[in-house]
C-alpha cells in the first residue's frame, strides 16, 4: 500500500544519498538482503498482535487528542515560513521494506537546495543553521514527529520500537555493526529504550544494545512503561519550552 501524495517536500540530503536510496526504494534491496539473512521475515510473536492493537488505538486516540496542537503548529508554519509544511523521507522498515515518514517542516523554506552540496558534520551544522523559530521548538518538545502518528495507523511505524534510520545510512551501519539486522525485526517506532537512555555521547553500538533488549522483552508491560515515561519526558520539555517562551528574549 503506498502512501498517498500528501504536499510535502522531500527532506534535505547529498545528491548521492538521494540517488542510492532511490536505487534501494525501487530495487527492494534491503529486504531482499534481509531475507537472505534471516530464517523468516520476522519473528512473529503472540504478544505482536496485542501490540499493534495498542498501537492503533493509541495513534487514533492521540491524532485525535492532539489535532488542535497539530492545527496550531500548522499554522504557525504556514504563517511563518509558508507551504508545503511537511518533509517527507524514506526509511527502513520491518524486514527492510522501505516507506515513506512524515515530519512537521522545521527548516527554512528551500533549505533541503542549500543543504544539498553537503553531507556529514558539516551537513548537520549547516542543518542547525536553517531552522526556523518555530522549528526549534517543534523540534525541543518533538511535536514535529505528530504526523509520524499517521505511519503508526498505515503500519509503517509502531508507537514503540527502534526509531526509523534513512536507507543509505543504515546500509552504512550494517557494514560497521552486522547485528543491525536484527533492528528489522519489529516495526520502528516513535519512541523507545533508546530515546530513553541516550545521552549525547551514546554510540549506535549502545543504541542497538537497548533497541534489542525491548526487542528480546517485548510486552504490554513494557510497551505501557516506555510510553509513559515518554509522556513524562515529554510534557517536561513541552513545560521548558512554554516558561521559556513566557521568558522573552534576554
Amino acid at each position: 500500500m503506498k502512501a498517498p501524495a500528501l504536499d510535502a517536500l522531500p527532506e534535505p540530503q547529498t545528491r548521492a544519498e538521494r540517488k542510492r536510496t532511490a536505487e534501494l526504494a525501487a530495487t527492494h534491496d534491503l529486504a531482499r538482503r534481509y531475507a537472505e539473512l534471516a530464517a523468516h521475515p520476522y519473528t512473529r510473536r503472540r504478544v505482536d498482535v496485542l501490540l499493534r492493537g495498542l498501537d492503533v488505538l493509541l495513534a487514533g486516540t492521540m491524532l485525535v487528542a492532539c489535532s488542535p496542537f497539530i492545527g496550531v503548529a500548522v499554522f504557525a508554519v504556514l504563517v511563518t515560513s509558508g507551504r508545503p509544511v511537511l518533509y517527507r523521507g524514506w526509511r527502513v522498515g520491518r524486514a527492510g521494506e522501505l516507506f515513506t515518514m512524515y515530519k512537521l517542516r522545521t527548516l527554512r523554506p528551500d533549505a533541503e537546495k542549500r543543504l544539498g552540496p553537503f553531507q556529514d558534520k558539516e551537513l548537520d551544522a549547516r542543518t542547525e543553521s536553517e531552522v526556523t523559530r518555530v522549528g526549534r521548538v517543534l523540534r525541543a518538545t518533538q511535536l514535529d514527529e505528530l504526523p509520524q502518528l499517521y505511519n503508526v495507523l498505515r503500519g509503517d511505524m509502531s508507537i514503540v520500537g527502534p526509531r526509523p534510520i534513512r536507507p543509505v545510512f543504515f546500509e552504512q551501519l550494517v557494514e560497521e555493526i552486522p547485528q543491525y539486522w536484527q533492528r528489522l525485526v519489529v516495526r520502528p517506532g516513535l519512541t523507545g529504550f533508546a530515546q530513553l537512555r541516550m545521552q549525547r555521547d551514546t554510540t549506535w553500538a549502545e543504541k542497538l544494545a537497548h533497541d534489542l533488549e525491548y526487542l528480546a522483552d517485548r510486552s504490554v508491560r513494557l510497551y505501557l512503561r516506555i510510553v509513559l515515561a515518554t509522556a513524562r519526558r515529554l510534557l517536561g520539555r513541552i513545560g521548558q519550552e512554554v516558561s521559556a517562551l513566557g521568558r522573552g528574549p534576554g
